[in-house]
Parts: structure tokens; C-alpha cells; sequence
């Protein structure tokens, strides 16, 4: 995430069925902490996920994130290297950022950062319909899927 003094480092964790963001942090650091932070604070708010989709950045490569996922029962998946599409989800979610809330404005510091990124993120969960849900917002689809697994 560009400002005005260089990059800050963004990570979500997302339900691929849903799309919804569970849980994201923002660093000015790309040191694994702030991601398996990002990682124990989803699963321990909506449990641990079957499996994680990672690429082959260091952040997820490393000991901290590999332990706390195994430690939690998760299967990992790995994207191959330099393939992009293999993460498409978490890939559009990033451009729909860049464009629709990042390049629009000029971001001076992380306070002005980490209150676009929050504010967009609401957005994008609650108010964003998505055509491959059904027009539905993340969500509400994430919900509705919960709900059909318990009474199943």
C-alpha cells in the first residue's frame, strides 16, 4: 500500500466460498508477525478454516504461520511459484482495493492508510454485491453458508 514515505504491508484472511474478509492487519514491516496475528485473531473468532490457500510469500512460508496452522488441524495449500491465478480470490481483492479506495486518494501516513483500508473493507463485506454470489454481499454469503452447514 503506497504513501507518501514508501509501502505499507497489507494481509487478509478470507473465506474463499464467500468471500469475506475475516480478518486483516497492516504493517510497515513485512516481518511474518502482523500476518500470523491477522491469522490466530480470524481463527479464533470463526474457528479454523479446512484448508489456507497461501502463495509462496516469506510471510507464509515460515515457521510462525506453518506452526499455527498445523497446530490448528488446517491443510495447507501452496500456490506454485509465480502463479498468481492460483490465489485469484485474494488477488481481486487487492486490485478492487487499488482502484476503487488506495489510487483515489493521496495517503500521507499509516493512520490515513490503515482508515482506508478499514473503511474499504467494511464496504467490500457489507455493502459490495458480488455477481458469483448471487448479488449477495460477502456477508451475507458467508452467513448463508454457515447457516446451510448447521442444518445439514
Amino acid at each position: 500500500m503506497p504513501h507518501r514515505n514508501g509501502f505499507l504491508y497489507l494481509v487478509a484472511i478470507m473465506d474463499w466460498a464467500s468471500r469475506k474478509v475475516l480478518n486483516w492487519r497492516l504493517s510497515n514491516t513485512m516481518h511474518a508477525d502482523f500476518c500470523v496475528d491477522a491469522l490466530n485473531e480470524a481463527i479464533a473468532k470463526y474457528g479454523p478454516p479446512e484448508i489456507m490457500n497461501i502463495d509462496q510469500g516469506s510471510q507464509f512460508t515460515g515457521s510462525a504461520w506453518i506452526t499455527t496452522l498445523t497446530e490448528a488441524g488446517v491443510r495447507i495449500s501452496m500456490d506454485g511459484r509465480g502463479r498468481y491465478l492460483d490465489n485469484i480470490f485474494i488477488e481481486r481483492l487487492w486490485r478492487s482495493l487499488k482502484q476503487e479506495a488506495i489510487y483515489l486518494e493521496e495517503i500521507t501516513d499509516g493512520f490515513q492508510a490503515r482508515r482506508v483500508a478499514k473503511n474499504w473493507m467494511a464496504f467490500y463485506n457489507t455493502k459490495r454485491p458480488h455477481s458469483s454470489l448471487e448479488r449477495r454481499t460477502p456477508r451475507e454469503a458467508y452467513w448463508l453458508g454457515r447457516d446451510q452447514k448447521l442444518a445439514a
